[in-house]
């Protein structure tokens, strides 16, 4: 019953985040392909839109970090049940080589530890091309609230998308 509870869960959150999608990050067009918590891993379609070069292969550097953040927030987001606030304390990204394939981007971020008030997230990014050859490697804390006065997954569902 409890996985079927989780399966649940984790669809409802994952629609609500695709729902929310603002700004750059709704222009990123991702797509959620695994969502539990164990961590998540989410598609970039290729956009030339974020590339910096003329042949529109080397995507931009901050693109990758926004990618990430985003990812690590779902995963918090999954891995944790009564957050009320979340905000990125801190956030690094190792560039492990040139950001260049017009393939579709992958990236996967997990939880892998919290507290009270942190958690703290590891992630990797690498290009849909069969090799898996990692593009970066991120990590992150972020800053959590919780309470008694209903979780982030309780404000979003009263609140609606964009709110």
């Amino acid at each position: 019953m409890t996985d079927v509870m989780d399966e649940q869960r984790f669809a409802t959150i994952a629609n609500l985040w695709n729902s929310r999608a603002k700004g750059l990050i709704l222009e990123m067009d991702l797509k959620i392909e695994q969502a539990d918590k164990n961590g998540v891993q989410i598609r970039m379609p290729f956009n030339p839109d974020f590339c910096l070069d003329e042949e529109g292969t080397m995507l931009h550097g901050g693109v990758l970090t926004a990618l990430l953040d985003s990812a690590f927030g779902l995963a918090n987001f999954l891995a944790i049940d009564d957050v009320q606030t979340m905000a990125t304390l801190d956030l690094r990204v190792d560039y492990l080589r040139p950001a260049k394939s017009r393939a579709d981007v992958m990236v996967f971020a997990d939880c892998y530890r919290q507290t009270r008030h942190i958690a703290f997230g590891s992630g990797k990014i690498w290009f849909d091309t069969g090799n898996k050859e990692e593009v970066a490697r991120g990590s992150a804390t972020f800053a959590l609230t919780r309470g008694n006065g209903g979780s982030l997954l309780d404000k979003m569902k009263t609140t609606g998308p964009g709110s």
